[in-house]
């Protein structure tokens, strides 16, 4: 067998679902990927415009650097929707990948009887992992920005393992399958798909609900609806995903843990503004909803409750008024003054936003 068939099969082994070959070089997307930066559409994302070298040829992580094996794992576009998005309910994918890659590293060098020169790549450096998955023929970017495979649809990670031997490439995916289709455009409650394959980040609920660090802007809290943490409705509505999206092995890292199963958006809202410091670290150990931080989650659960609360929830937003953060006492006002609004819309009881 060639290495690069041992290689496809040691991969399927570790449980990832796509595996694709490429040769590195000057990467396609580059130049746009940094005029939509310069647009200011990356918001409060600094660290995306590190790496520029890195970014702009694949071959630069390490001298001799030559080929890629680029894997893609589900993450279980069959789970039912819910507030907290479908890749952050179970472990870190991060640290999930990272670790099958290094083992599949180490698994060519033992094979090939050499220290083969490699470095793991999982959304965590300047490598442009979708332009490579297109290029190694794992699918299209879609209108929605997400990389789309015809058989599988676009609920998985990506990952890269870059490499310094030469691997037979695979055909690049060239066609776009999208078609006339706008469905992802035209469900984003807060129209952050602005054209066909283009993303203003500072308008999508996901960045808003873990990137962004400080008060999510008023008028774009009433379209987050339900959602505590990222979001998937693009995704959702796209009919490669209604048509293939595979459903999660129960045994799966991502399978949703015990604080987050089953939950519904007001309870899972409650439980987080009622967390300590202590609780959350233990609840979410392992988890990449660490990365809005509790505070976060809280400011998150505060609209939440504001958009879909009812007056059995003005207890535990009273409290949230006095939490230790502004962060969490503003959004907790707002939410108040919001079921104040629906429950008495005649009186329109007023609470006064606290002072910072």
């Amino acid at each position: 067998m060639s290495i690069e068939s041992l290689l496809r099969a040691q991969a399927y082994g570790l449980g990832f679902d796509l595996v694709g070959f490429t040769r590195l070089g000057p990467a396609d997307t580059a130049d746009r990927y940094e005029e939509w930066i310069e647009r200011g559409h990356a918001g409060e994302m600094a660290y995306l415009e590190r790496g520029a070298e890195k970014r702009r040829d694949s071959r630069r992580p390490f001298p001799g650097a030559s080929s890629a094996v680029v894997v893609g794992m589900n993450y279980g576009g069959r789970e039912p929707p819910g507030p907290v998005a479908r890749y952050a309910r179970g472990d870190d994918y991060h640290d999930v990948m990272t670790a099958k890659l290094r083992e599949l590293h180490e698994w060519l060098s033992s094979h090939v009887g050499r220290d083969v020169g490699g470095k793991a790549y999982v959304d965590t450096g300047p490598i442009l992992e979708r332009d490579l998955a297109r290029k190694a023929g794992l699918g299209w970017f879609g209108k929605n920005t997400n990389l789309i495979n015809p058989t599988f649809g676009s609920f998985f990670f990506l990952g890269v393992l870059v490499l310094d031997c030469d691997l037979v490439p695979d055909e690049p995916f060239e066609a776009d399958r999208c078609g006339s289709c706008t469905r992802c455009i035209e469900a984003c409650p807060t129209d952050a798909i602005t054209a066909p394959r283009e993303l203003d980040a500072t308008l999508c609920i996901s960045y808003l609900t873990i990137e962004r660090k400080g008060a999510i802007p008023e008028e774009l809290r009433e379209p987050i609806g339900a959602l505590i943490y990222g979001c998937d409705i693009c995704q959702d509505v796209c009919p490669w995903n209604v048509k293939f999206a595979p459903a999660l092995d129960e045994r799966s890292p991502y399978a949703s843990r015990v604080v987050l199963a089953g939950k519904e958006p007001r309870q899972l809202a409650r439980e987080l503004l009622g967390m300590t410091q202590e609780e959350f670290s233990r609840a979410f150990s392992k988890s990449p909803m660490k990365r809005a931080k509790l505070r976060g989650l809280k400011r998150n659960a505060a609209v939440v409750l504001g958009n879909v609360g009812t007056p059995a929830d003005t207890d535990i937003l009273a409290t949230a008024v006095d939490d230790d953060t502004p962060l969490v006492r503003e959004h907790a006002a707002w939410a108040l003054r919001q079921i104040a609004a629906r429950s008495s819309p005649a009186r329109r009881t007023r609470i006064e936003p606290p002072s910072s």
